[in-house]
């Protein structure tokens, strides 16, 4: 049953509204005026709210936008009989679903309450669904490092400083930038991720801040870049160390100023992005050897987070064992496999070059090649190279 909370001052208006929702099978609360219903709006969940504009302690108005800064989703619908067009467009403006005069026509306020509430719902679902399908993976682990990162990770996360992840290969940087996204305040905005390493540096400037129809020769059609299309969420600039420096000063450009300019075009366009860079490589190494600027790494590293690799976490190998024996056993459809202390223990002691991209890949492969539980035989002919079983058995 749909919770609906009527504000007006005027009290024939109230019992109205409230007998007629209340026989359509609506839940109806009333407040009296805007600051006693703001208060209930404050204290308890509604689906929908239909608001007075002129009313003492607090107008209408002035309720919608104090509403909307604590919830954006619950549809508010402005019942007034002093309003003309211009209050209708300045309440639709500030957030109002619509708006009708008094007196209501009742035919027109139940499909506008209708139409509110399943607008309501499709919110609501595709909140749901992107959650299930963006939904980001647990950071697996106990050890002493990852500890750190969580802690890091809850402090920072909220606040809009630039982040510079640091680690290996396969360490798992993507994870820790999808996490400061998640706990951020930008989670409802996009999180657009850009691979510097993967794109030639020919191609990066319009990857990042996008070109104009014409302004090179591929360039048939007007292209929006990374920049605008993170505007209000996050950028997330991996492997941040393979950017050419011509792109390296018109980043560090967009950071001072908030602004960017497309390729070919000469218009300033301002971009709102929390950026989030990533590198393998030792950017202050990087620095003395003039591939890459000196104020870009002091503007992109706020805050310094490293992670470490597997081999200096050992101990969180059987928990992401664990993990990826659930996850791989569900891709496949198959009964979870089992696996041996002795196993696990040859598992922990492996060289993990590759980190946890190699143990998941390897996981994996033991799942596929063993039976109904892997044993230290699986690990040594399946995870083991064959030069490394040549020189042990020497």
């Amino acid at each position: 049953m749909a919770n609906i909370l009527i504000i007006d001052d005027e009290k024939s208006i109230r019992k109205t509204l409230t007998e007629i929702l209340s026989y359509e099978g609506y839940k109806v609360e009333e407040a009296a005026d805007g600051l006693e219903g703001f208060k209930m709006f404050q204290a308890k969940q509604y689906d929908a709210v239909l608001c007075d504009i002129k009313m003492p302690k607090m107008d209408g108005l002035e309720f919608l936008e104090k509403a909307r800064e604590i919830n954006q989703d619950v549809p508010i619908i402005m019942v007034s009989g002093h309003g003309n067009i211009d209050t209708a467009v300045d309440a639709v403006k500030k957030g109002a679903y619509d708006y009708i005069s008094k007196p209501p026509d009742l035919n027109r306020l139940l499909i506008t309450l209708r139409n509110a509430m399943d607008k309501t719902k499709l919110v609501t679902e595709t909140k749901t669904l992107r959650r299930k399908v963006n939904k980001v993976p647990e950071m697996i682990g106990d050890s002493a490092p990852i500890l750190k990162i969580r802690e890091t990770i809850e402090k920072v996360a909220p606040t809009d400083a630039r982040v510079l992840i640091t680690g290996e290969n396969g360490v798992g940087k993507e994870l820790v930038a999808r996490w400061l996204h998640e706990r951020s305040n930008r989670a409802s905005g996009p999180m657009v991720e850009v691979n510097c390493a993967a794109i030639p540096s020919e191609l990066i400037e319009s990857e990042l801040f996008g070109h104009e129809k014409g302004s090179f020769t591929s360039a048939v059609k007007q292209r929006i870049g990374k920049f605008e299309q993170a505007s209000g969420g996050t950028l997330f600039l991996d492997e941040i160390g393979d950017m050419s420096l011509s792109a390296q000063a018109k980043v560090l450009r967009a950071l001072q100023e908030g602004k960017i300019t497309r390729v070919g075009g000469d218009k300033e366009i301002s971009v709102d992005v929390r950026v989030v860079a990533a590198t393998n490589k030792d950017l202050l190494k990087e620095v003395e050897d003039k591939n890459f600027r000196l104020d870009l790494y002091h503007r992109l590293s706020v805050i310094l987070i490293h992670v470490a690799s597997l081999n200096d976490r050992r101990e969180d190998v059987p928990l992401l064992v664990d993990n990826f024996l659930d996850a791989v056993c569900s891709e496949y459809g198959i009964a979870r496999k089992g696996i041996d202390k002795d196993a696990m223990k040859a598992l922990q002691n492996h060289n993990w070059s590759g980190n946890i991209r190699e143990l998941r890949n390897v996981v994996e492969r033991l799942v596929i090649l063993s039976g109904k539980t892997i044993t230290t035989e699986d690990v040594e002919d399946f995870v083991v190279p064959v030069r490394e079983r040549k020189k042990a058995g020497s």
